[in-house]
């Protein structure tokens, strides 16, 4: 049954300080994220159960007393802030729709924007690794689009100074957007070829460069949004083509830019757009999101 919109929030911030009260808290949930209540010791390779040190960072075998350090390796290992408020801002990163501003965090966690603007890209950084790689299939729609702050030059494509990006979502499944140089043929066949399972349906516009698609083994459909075709219905294969979710997630995306970050140059562009498709591909599983990037951290 679909949740009310009026109900509680399945993650609320007391109940994130319910949970991580402390470092201490925080440090036995790495443990558990990382290795679980019992694993394989690397030491005696027996399936054991590992209980807390005393004053370290560490868990002891119970078989044969080998120690394991759950930060070490990671970002926590040598990090002067506190892991409750690194714990905090990757909660703020999977609570929110619209993004985290490096000002924002600065506010929130009481640090210098320096290191509030570094907390920020190492967890979008994360998002990238958490994420589940593997072609899409199925349905896909794909859209590109142009993201930028106000530039000189003509609007729609080639607008000039624009970060261009192509986006693949597939029909109830994961979504996945890249940097492109270009919106010539032969790179729109390359990204697609990619990211997309040979013989799925593949929903665009009218981009010439799309009509390639058909000869790499795809079931290839335009929607003519220039002549205010907004979707086609194919009664053969009950399908309904369009392009409206990905189109969607561009005009969030968008939205989100100029609202949160006010602008994001190109350097930078690929860590926000692994923040908004990791989020946009987890937006029910906010736990979930929260234990991933932990683990991937």
């Amino acid at each position: 049954m679909e949740k009310s919109k009026s109900a509680s929030p399945d993650f609320s911030v007391r109940d994130f300080f319910k949970r991580f009260p402390d470092d201490e808290a925080c440090l036995e949930h790495i443990f558990k994220v990382r290795f679980g209540e019992r694993h394989v010791c690397r030491a005696c390779g027996v399936e054991s159960t590992f209980h807390r040190m005393g004053e370290r960072r560490a868990w002891a075998c119970a078989s044969c007393g080998d120690h394991v350090y759950p930060t070490a390796g990671t970002i926590f290992q040598d990090t002067r802030t506190p892991l409750q408020s690194w714990f905090y801002a990757i909660y703020l990163f999977v609570t929110t729709r619209h993004g985290v501003s490096g000002k924002e965090i600065q506010r929130q966690l009481g640090v210098t924007y320096k290191t509030a603007w570094r907390i920020g890209h190492k967890i979008r950084e994360q998002m990238d690794k958490g994420e589940i790689k593997q072609l899409l299939s199925g349905h896909v729609e794909i859209d590109e689009a142009y993201v930028g702050g106000k530039r000189p030059g003509k609007r729609g494509r080639g607008a000039a100074g624009k970060t261009i990006v192509m986006g693949f979502k597939e029909r109830g499944g994961r979504l996945v957007a890249q940097i492109i140089p270009d919106v010539k043929m032969k790179t729109l066949q390359a990204e697609t070829l990619d990211q997309v399972a040979k013989g799925s349906t593949v929903s665009t516009d009218e981009l010439m460069s799309y009509n390639l698609l058909k000869k790499d083994g795809y079931t290839h459909v335009a929607v003519k949004h220039g002549a205010k075709q907004w979707a086609i219905y194919d009664s053969e294969t009950e399908t309904l083509h369009h392009t409206n979710h990905v189109e969607s997630f561009w005009r969030m995306f968008k939205h989100s830019v100029r609202g949160t970050h006010v602008s994001i140059s190109q350097k930078h562009m690929k860590k926000y757009l692994n923040e908004f498709t990791f989020r946009a591909n987890h937006r029910d599983e906010v736990n979930l999101m929260f234990d991933r990037l932990v683990a991937a951290f």
